[in-house]
């Protein structure tokens, strides 16, 4: 099952987040999630056993 593991707005960014965290080798996912404004947020979806490795990642990585 996979488990959204954070929100980021613009496309590029999201691809930027995917890419560094595909690089650490986890499976990562990148769906649209909402509207903001002129900007679409994406949901990072990462599989459920993986989740809490991928949030402290991102904790390292400085996005949380």
């Amino acid at each position: 099952m996979w488990t959204a593991v954070y929100v980021i707005e613009g496309k590029g960014n999201a691809a930027e987040l995917e890419k560094k965290l595909k690089t650490e080798g986890f499976l990562i996912k990148v769906k649209p999630f909402a509207k903001e404004g002129e900007e679409m947020l994406y949901e990072i979806l990462a599989p459920e056993f993986e989740a809490e490795e991928v949030q402290t990642v991102l904790i390292d990585l400085g996005y949380m």
